[in-house]
């Protein structure tokens, strides 16, 4: 796995406690919980989630694809 890291250049993007505790404000349009971890991280970080998940639009967060 490290391998795969240094090669493609990926970073951890590690959870923080803003990003657990935005999932508690959000509304159930999704009921996954990791996608729902993946919209507070966007939401918290200003990011821009690259998904096809019809659901991710239903939240204040930018989608690509």
């Amino acid at each position: 796995m490290a391998y795969l890291l240094d090669t493609h250049t990926f970073l951890w993007f590690p959870l923080s406690f803003d990003h657990t505790s935005g999932v508690i404000d959000l509304p159930l349009h999704h009921r996954d919980p990791f996608d729902r971890m993946i919209i507070s991280q966007a939401i918290t970080e200003n990011l821009t989630i690259i998904s096809r998940d019809q659901h991710f639009p239903d939240y204040p967060v930018d989608v690509f694809w």
